[in-house]
């Protein structure tokens, strides 16, 4: 096996490994868990307690 058979399969696997990625990044079953890590962003956090706001305010 020469060097230019070796350089030609291996730009074949990066090409497969490529459209892969490709096919699992827009497959139907990805999609919920997508949209749930895109909204993750807008998510709000828990609003402190009453407790918490006290506590604060002794210090």
């Amino acid at each position: 096996m020469d060097y230019g058979t070796f350089r030609g399969l291996y730009t074949l696997l990066l090409m497969l490994m490529m459209f892969g990625i490709i096919a699992w990044a827009y497959s139907k079953r990805r999609k919920a868990s997508f949209d749930e890590a895109a909204n993750l962003v807008f998510a709000d956090d828990e609003q402190p307690s009453a407790d918490n706001k006290n506590a604060g305010a002794k210090q």
